[in-house]
């Protein structure tokens, strides 16, 4: 359901959830109900979704408007793993000395 809201609704729901944990905190030291303080817990997960989606819309429209460049932005780069990007390319690899083309071209196997 939160996927499908605007980035306005979601920061609107973003500060009213914010809101809501800091009165359920103030219940909490003040020595609240038990069901405020077993609401706390649900609030901070309802604020990690929302702010999920609201990260993940951020970067999708930061790809959208990248997209056909030259270069990426690193953190919107595919991140694999590090001895994969350390990895020669295969025009790299297969690249040879002039010194090991003139052996090959004279001493052919």
């Amino acid at each position: 359901e939160l996927r499908g809201k605007f980035k306005e609704e979601l920061v609107s729901l973003l500060n009213e959830n914010r809101k809501e944990l800091s009165e359920l905190a103030v219940a909490k030291v003040t020595g609240g109900a038990a069901s405020k303080i077993a609401k706390i817990k649900s609030v901070r997960k309802n604020i990690a979704r929302i702010l999920t989606v609201h990260n993940q819309q951020q970067k999708d429209a930061i790809r959208k408007a990248s997209a056909g460049q030259k270069y990426i932005s690193k953190d919107l780069r595919l991140k694999k793993t590090r001895a994969i990007r350390r990895a020669l390319s295969k025009k790299e690899a297969s690249a040879k000395t002039l010194k090991q083309t003139k052996m090959d071209s004279h001493f052919p196997m």
